[in-house]
Formats: structure tokens, sequence, C-alpha cells
């Protein structure tokens, strides 16, 4: 897909303000500084369209990015990060457990995992939620760059057998430096686009 028109069309905590229109909305999700708003901005060749926040775990809303008018990802905050109160990470995981479970636009979640760091209980947890949902299971392995050739394979192995990834095509290794995996990932998303009623296929 080549995107033409990208941008933030809301930022919300509560759904009522969801954005109305009814687009396909594709998640992402992940603990807090794997690199969400990086690959965002990769995906879109726009540099400020996500910003990325100065401190993990700032980010509190879910922010809908519309792309070409066709479709939206969706930047869900971060999960994990220590220093949050346990009442702000519990309101947190209350306004992301509303969207995934009730959000009708909603038709795959994308995990994103530090290559550098094996997957913890969160991240076990929320991949096994994504199969149970009968999503895609794509995993995006952030900052490859920061891997040697020999480091990331051996990291990308550990990954799948820590996530028990069902096919290991589902890991998109990725590097907002490089420019790695964008186009890997945009074959993933046409794809589930392509299944999806409210999108044309003719339009991707």
């Amino acid at each position: 897909m080549k995107v033409k028109d990208a941008c933030l069309e809301a930022m919300a905590q509560a759904p009522e303000g969801w954005p109305q229109a009814p687009l396909p909305e594709i998640a992402m999700v992940g603990r807090s500084n794997v690199g969400k708003s990086s690959f965002i901005n990769a995906l879109c060749k726009r540099k400020k369209l996500a910003y990325t926040s100065s401190s993990p775990g700032k980010t509190r809303t879910i922010n809908f990015y519309n792309i070409n008018g066709l479709f939206r990802l969706v930047d869900l905050p971060g999960y994990g990060y220590a220093r949050v109160s346990k009442k702000d990470r519990a309101s947190w995981a209350k306004f992301i457990n509303d969207y995934l479970a009730d959000r009708e636009n909603l038709v795959d979640v994308f995990l994103l995992v530090d290559l550098r760091h094996e997957p913890n209980l969160m991240d076990r947890e929320m991949y096994d939620w994504i199969l149970d949902g009968q999503f895609s299971g794509t995993v995006i392995g952030t900052k490859a760059d920061k891997l040697s050739r020999n480091k990331q394979g051996q990291a990308e192995s550990i990954l799948v057998s820590s996530l028990q990834i069902p096919d290991r095509s589902l890991l998109i290794p990725f590097s907002a430096v490089q420019g790695r995996g964008v186009r890997e990932a945009w074959s993933r998303i046409d794809s589930i686009l392509g299944q999806s009623e409210s999108v044309d296929p003719q339009e991707l």
C-alpha cells in the first residue's frame, strides 16, 4: 500500500472518544518503550506522525491514526512500566481491555516485542489472547539493528519458542533505523485488510 494520507484522527481514554466511522483497525500492543511509535512512523514514512514519549509509560491514551481514509493503525499504551502507580496501571488496563474486547472495528492485533529481550509474562499472556481471538498472530521484533546477525537469529529463535509462535513467518524482524521489515509488515496488513469486508482490495 502506498500511504498518500496519514493523520492522527483521535486520542481517547474512553469509548466515547473513539472514532465513529466504521473503518477496520489494526492495533499495536507491547511493553512501554518497545517502539510502537517508531513502527507506525516507519510504515507511514512520517517522522513525527506518532510521537515517541520522552518517558516510558507516559502515554495514557489510545491513539487512532487514519491511513488513506481506508483503515486505522491504533497505538495502545505500553504495559509493564514499573514506575507507573498501581492505580494508573489498573486504569490503563481497563480502557485497553475495553477496546480490545468491545471494538467492533478491530480486525487484527500486532504484538511488538524488543528482540533484545526475552518476552515476559505479560507478553506471553497478550500473545495467547491474540491467538485465542483468532487474529493473525503477527509479532513485530523491534530494534533488530541493535543486534549482530548471529545474535539476531538466536533472539528470533528464543522469541518463537517463548511465545510459542505457531509459524515462524509470523515473526517480522523490524528496524526503524534500517527500514527493515516495513515491506513485510505492509504485505501482512494488505492481506488482513483484503479479507475485511470494509475495504475494497482494489484500493490497497
